[in-house]
């Protein structure tokens, strides 16, 4: 059942989520029906803000909210959740509220579902681009049937010595500094891999685990057959299924995915309030994670 809140909301008191708060988030993941990816979360309130909002009920969170930012240019926003007991009582609105207000002029992006965006652009959020989510057991047979590129492609282990080169090319396709989200991606991923043509970083992706799952993310690329490659070479490093969130302008890769064995089962609407998409989205295949962009 649910229980009372107080009124106004504003005497609800909101505060900075830390990494004592880990299982309290992953506890709220779960209850909404999510993964509960405690690596995710420690990866999020280490690079990000996290807000939140304790139940008075009981010894976990009423609700969620992180964000992420990029310098001054624009943050993203990802994890906002509401305790299923206290769903559709005002609560989400009046958290990303304070949020708004806290990122001053900063634009804010973030990634909705469709029972989020109605709030979303209630509190000024335009639709900016889709995503397309996809699962599955991945087909290796399948991908080898259709050419992935040429020789001179080499796709190989991410090692140390990558890094600073990861850096540069994530930021001229990102458009903005995400260093300290990437400097802690070798941590965060069980694979990382890179793209290489006569020594030049042409592309990286990363595979990190969600709960039965391994995630694809961020997969930057110089063309769509290269990021096929990096795709490939990281379903071999895994027997679960993947998951892959894709900008929906690629549509060859989309149809790619489906040939390999994987399944369209979600979608959401990419948004910016105060801001635009700094993405080169040619060579911008999938983000980090929906909850960083």
């Amino acid at each position: 059942m649910p229980s009372s809140l107080p009124r106004p909301l504003s005497d609800l008191p909101i505060r900075r989520l830390t990494r004592d708060d880990l299982v309290a988030c992953a506890d709220l993941s779960e209850d909404r029906g999510w993964p509960r990816d405690e690596e995710r979360w420690t990866l999020l309130l280490a690079a990000g803000t996290g807000y939140g909002i304790d139940d008075p009920d009981s010894k976990g969170l009423m609700g969620s909210c992180v964000v992420l930012p990029y310098g001054t240019e624009m943050a993203a926003v990802g994890m906002l959740l509401v305790a299923g007991r206290h769903a559709r009582r005002g609560v989400g609105r009046y958290l990303m509220q304070r949020v708004i207000e806290a990122a001053g002029d900063t634009p804010l992006s973030l990634h909705a579902t469709a029972s989020g965006r109605p709030l979303y652009e209630e509190l000024g959020f335009a639709p900016v681009g889709r995503t397309i989510r996809l699962s599955g057991a991945f087909r290796p047979a399948a991908a080898a049937l259709h050419a992935l590129g040429g020789p001179e492609t080499v796709i190989r282990s991410a090692s140390a010595h990558d890094l600073r080169a990861v850096v540069r090319l994530d930021s001229a396709v990102f458009g903005l500094d995400r260093t300290h989200l990437l400097t802690r991606l070798p941590t965060f991923a069980d694979h990382l891999r890179v793209a290489e043509e006569d020594g030049e970083l042409t592309g990286f992706a990363a595979l990190s685990p969600s709960a039965a799952n391994h995630a694809v993310g961020p997969l930057i690329a110089k063309d769509t057959s290269t990021a096929k490659l990096l795709v490939a070479s990281l379903a071999e490093a895994t027997d679960r299924p993947l998951r892959v969130d894709v900008d929906a302008r690629h549509e060859d890769l989309l149809d790619w995915l489906v040939r390999c064995g994987l399944r369209s089962d979600s979608e959401t609407t990419v948004m910016a309030l105060g801001g635009r998409q700094h993405a080169d989205w040619p060579r911008y295949f999938a983000p980090f994670s929906l909850a960083t962009g």
